[in-house]
């Protein structure tokens, strides 16, 4: 057998599908990963299973949809079902035990397996050392840094550091001295950055410097939100939208710019000791920019929408992984792919036994990656429930060009047309009724056969 690969994983919270150089952002700076995109393989229209984190998390460490492993909204620990015309349908808040992580697989085929950065996946005794994972550090129930990305973290499975230190930066160092002290055995490397999730917050020398850009290339002149509805629902009463319009937030702009430089440290640190031909490495996000609230930080245009909402923007997301040898430099995929892909993939990638009960909703796209012909099929989403984004509770499919959305709200149907209309401005359910049903009835079938849950209507809606 061949020597086993090793693997990195780069995970980043709402880091959306245009947010890097390589994938068409003309503000933001992003040369190490567009780098590594010329080193492997870019795909055009690769899919989180879900518009909020959690459930995307918990598909890539199951292989299963978020329907199907139960965890179908990000996991709070506060609080009561939002309601708007609808009550939240009911989800559970970790990551169950009885779930064989990927992690727990590599690890049981040879690997150590190390956890670095954002889990969100349940309270502990749910923590990445749990999944599968030899070391973790970072991981924990918290979604983002609620203390701020500047030490002390408050962070309970990471020691605070020097006051001033930048999370990102740690827990780059943290990866490194892992690469660095590795023993013989391959190495999976699950590093899940927190950034560029809310707070946004980035060192001040950054910060100035995409100040002077915005002013540079008069962007600052332009107002770059934009009032939309009213979104109503009990836990957030009276949310009026603001889309932004224009990748223009220079604290957003110097968040992504040390992403990538930290990116870059951790390239090199795989390079320096001979184990770059020999190591995967995959970047992607678990949805979309945070475009339509909470200070509204970035803009996924073309794509409709952002971070909770069932549009493209919401779920599509870039991709990139390398692997020397095996994928060809400087290449595309536009073939679709979503999050329980992973587990299947990197199990075949490792020479490892597939474990079908496991990983029941993921399919290895090895094909892909390494130029083959590959149609990976229909791709499903389940959202019952309302973003705090703007979004309300829904379910999608997408076969071939083609997407529906069912909205729970109001029962409307949308369908798009997806290499004519990415942006999903015209709907073509009205005109396209057969195609509309056709992919309906898929999705009703899929919903079934994942027993999801459908919100109720609430009784108290005015």
């Amino acid at each position: 057998m061949s020597r086993q690969p090793n693997i990195v994983f780069i995970l980043m919270d709402d880091l959306g599908w245009r947010d890097l150089s390589c994938y068409g952002s003309t503000f933001y700076e992003t040369p190490n990963i567009d780098r590594l995109a010329r080193q492997g393989i870019r795909f055009t229209d690769a899919y989180a299973a879900c518009p909020v984190c959690s459930p995307t998390r918990a598909s890539i460490m199951s292989g299963k949809y978020p329907a199907n492993v139960g965890v179908t909204n990000f996991i709070a620990h506060v609080g009561h079902p939002a309601k708007g015309r609808l009550i939240d349908a009911p989800y559970i808040k970790e990551l169950p035990l009885t779930e064989k992580s990927l992690a727990t697989a590599l690890r049981d085929g040879g690997y150590q397996t190390w956890h670095v950065g954002k889990w969100h996946l349940g309270r502990e005794p749910t923590w990445p050392e749990h999944h599968g994972f030899d070391v973790n550090i970072g991981g924990c129930q918290a979604g983002h840094p609620t203390n701020g990305y500047f030490s002390p973290y408050k962070i309970p499975t990471l020691p605070d550091g020097p006051a001033g230190e930048y999370l990102t930066d740690r827990l780059t160092d943290e990866a490194i001295r892992l690469i660095q002290n590795r023993s013989d055995k391959p190495f999976f490397l699950n590093l899940w950055h927190y950034a560029p999730h809310t707070p946004i917050q980035a060192p001040q020398h950054l910060v100035d410097k995409y100040i002077n850009k915005a002013k540079r290339l008069k962007l600052d002149q332009i107002n770059p939100l934009v009032e939309g509805e009213l979104f109503p629902c009990e836990h957030k009463k009276t949310l009026h939208v603001q889309r932004r319009i224009i990748q223009s937030s220079p604290e957003y702009a110097a968040m992504m710019e040390n992403v990538d430089t930290n990116i870059g440290r951790v390239l090199d640190a795989i390079d320096a000791p001979g184990q770059r031909d020999n190591t995967i490495v995959i970047f992607t996000s678990d949805n979309g920019g945070l475009a339509t609230a909470e200070t509204s930080p970035t803009c996924n245009a073309p794509l409709a929408e952002g971070k909770g909402w069932m549009y493209e923007g919401g779920v599509r997301e870039p991709l990139i992984v390398r692997w020397p040898g095996r994928i060809a430099p400087d290449s595309t995929c536009c073939e679709p792919m979503t999050s329980p892909d992973f587990y299947p993939t990197l199990l075949e990638a490792a020479s490892l036994e597939l474990i079908p009960d496991q990983h029941q909703d993921g399919v290895s796209i090895l094909p892909m990656l390494t130029g083959k012909p590959q149609t990976r099929g229909p791709i499903f989403w389940h959202y019952p429930h309302y973003g705090n984004q703007g979004g309300t509770p829904g379910s999608s499919v997408r076969k071939g060009d083609w997407k529906l959305i069912e909205f729970f709200d109001d029962g409307r149907l949308e369908l798009y047309n997806l290499k004519s209309d990415e942006s999903e401005t015209h709907s073509l359910a009205d005109a396209e009724p057969q195609i509309a049903a056709r992919l309906h009835s898929l999705l009703k079938d899929w919903r079934d056969k994942m027993d999801a849950k459908i919100p109720e209507t609430n009784p108290d809606w005015t």
